[in-house]
């Protein structure tokens, strides 16, 4: 490699926010999906003070992509630096740095600095890294400041539908994780795109019926974790939601199996009067969300509970 094939870009923005509040945010990466449009899901695979290896899962470009990256941690600079450990195609290498800057009490500057080469060494492919390393700093910077400005935590709402199977962990997950079926399985499912050129990760695009016989288009990137857990993020919303990511867990209790159904919502506030009407508020929209959700949700487990307790008694005859 020369340097010839390094890129090096700079990203910054200003957020009316204490630094610490900031720098809190930028650490713990398992917020990220509820702040960072691109993430799908985070985790912290091990720590070790201020290191830290995670892994991610993001969309770049429209196409979704996992890598573990290694971070390190100067609470006292306010700065999280971070390098790429497996890097995806065609990124060869990628790595860089969050740098918070108090500017005042209450405000604060953010700098996010990248530096990457191509796996192939082909400028075409260093350019689609530069446009996606442009997009999505500027989305992550933007929202960060949304995140970090917001005052209160009332548009952001999270809730649990969870159900006990007496089957396996392998059948519930099944379930939930052939979503190209749900077609014939799920009576509130009206059409299906499924796509997963790398296994486990999956793009799911449907449409869903409503109670009122309403037809909503969403489309989702799934990190599927056989055989404990499903986590997902919306990327097209129904006209409510700014934010929508959730998680099914699936947890073995004694001889039983615990399966929840786990989502995050941050209402839209600018469409509720167009929703539902000029009287309405945050809080009933959260309500009809939290309803219309946790149907599917509870119909969803209700079907993977006797998907799965029909497949062990056809075993066990």
């Amino acid at each position: 490699m020369t340097t010839s094939t390094m890129r090096e870009t700079e990203h910054e923005i200003k957020i009316d926010a204490p630094a610490g509040k900031v720098y809190a945010l930028i650490a713990d990466v398992g917020r990220w999906p509820e702040i960072f449009p691109p993430t799908v899901h985070a985790e912290c695979v091990e720590r070790d003070g201020d290191s830290e290896l995670i892994r991610l899962w993001a969309t770049a470009n429209g196409t979704a992509k996992t890598w573990t990256s290694r971070r390190e941690h100067d609470p006292g600079r306010m700065s999280v630096s971070f390098r790429q450990e497996r890097s995806q195609p065609p990124v060869g290498g990628m790595g860089g740095e969050w740098v918070v800057e108090p500017l005042s009490g209450t405000a604060c500057r953010v700098r996010l600095l990248h530096d990457f080469f191509a796996a192939s060494g082909d400028p075409a492919d260093l350019d689609w890294i530069s446009r996606a390393v442009d997009r999505n700093s500027g989305s992550e910077l933007r929202a960060l400041k949304e995140s970090a400005e917001l005052a209160g935590s009332d548009r952001l709402v999270t809730f649990d539908d969870a159900v006990t199977v007496d089957g396996s962990v392998q059948d519930v997950y099944d379930f939930l994780n052939e979503a190209r079926l749900w077609t014939r399985r799920l009576p509130h499912v009206a059409r299906v795109s499924l796509e997963e050129d790398t296994p486990g990760l999956q793009i799911l695009e449907m449409d869903t019926k409503t109670k009122d016989g309403q037809v909503h288009t969403t489309r989702s990137v799934r990190v599927c974790q056989p055989y404990t857990s499903i986590a997902y993020k919306q990327t097209v919303l129904p006209a409510l939601l700014a934010l929508h990511t959730g998680r099914w867990i699936i947890e073995r209790h004694g001889g039983g199996v615990s399966v929840t159904s786990r989502h995050t919502v941050r209402i839209n506030t600018e469409r509720i009067p167009e929703v539902l009407g000029d009287d309405a508020d945050v809080r009933a929209a959260q309500d009809f969300v939290r309803n219309a959700l946790s149907g599917n949700s509870l119909a969803t487990l209700r079907l993977a509970k006797e998907h799965a307790e029909d497949a062990g008694r056809r075993a066990a005859s």
